[in-house]
This record gives C-alpha cells, sequence and structure tokens, in this order.
C-alpha cells in the first residue's frame, strides 16, 4: 500500500516531466537561448518567419545567424521551454510556461 511519500514523490516525478520555463529559469540560460526566450515571452507565441524577422531588428552585436537561431529552438524544444507545432518555415513555436505552485 502505497504511503504519503511515495505519493509525493510521484507527484514531483510528474511535474519534472511537464518540462517548461519559469523566471528563474531564464539567469541560467546560455545568452543565446535567453534572447530568444526574452522574445519569445513578449508574445508567448510566433512562427518562424516572425522570429526571424524579429531577429533581423535586434543589433548586430547581440544577433544571431540563421543557423545559431535553428540550433537554438532545437534546443529550447528538445528541453520543452518551448513548444513547436509544425516543421520549417510553417513552423509556430509556443512558449511552454510551468504551472504555479498552489
Amino acid at each position: 500500500m502505497p504511503g504519503v511519500f511515495d505519493r509525493l514523490n510521484k507527484e514531483i516525478q510528474d511535474k519534472q516531466k511537464e518540462g517548461g520555463i519559469t523566471p528563474l529559469d531564464l539567469a541560467d540560460l546560455p545568452p543565446a537561448l535567453r534572447k530568444i526566450m526574452r522574445l519569445m515571452l513578449r508574445e508567448l507565441q510566433m512562427n518562424y518567419p516572425r522570429l526571424r524577422e524579429v531577429m533581423e531588428s535586434v543589433p548586430e552585436a547581440e544577433r544571431l545567424s540563421r543557423d545559431e537561431l535553428d540550433d537554438a529552438l532545437s534546443s529550447l524544444t528538445e528541453q520543452f521551454w518551448l513548444i513547436r507545432i509544425g516543421a520549417g518555415e510553417k513552423a509556430i513555436y509556443k512558449v511552454n510556461l510551468r504551472r504555479k505552485e498552489g
């Protein structure tokens, strides 16, 4: 018969699987990923062409190349901080925020 600690441990493991990002996690991100997440948090959802357009408007010293942008988006998607719907030029990216603790 499972006890209270077993149930709490299962809840903790389930929450860890949910992924997502909290504002405190932003400080630990590498600069390129942090830059993308800050952009994404302003709109919560952007398609790939819009992301490239916004990246082109960033000052040149802070701008990511297309390859760097693609790598950063892949990394954020693999870590479940962004959710990708579709692929290639038609991809839409959404921020995956964690549930707030009660």
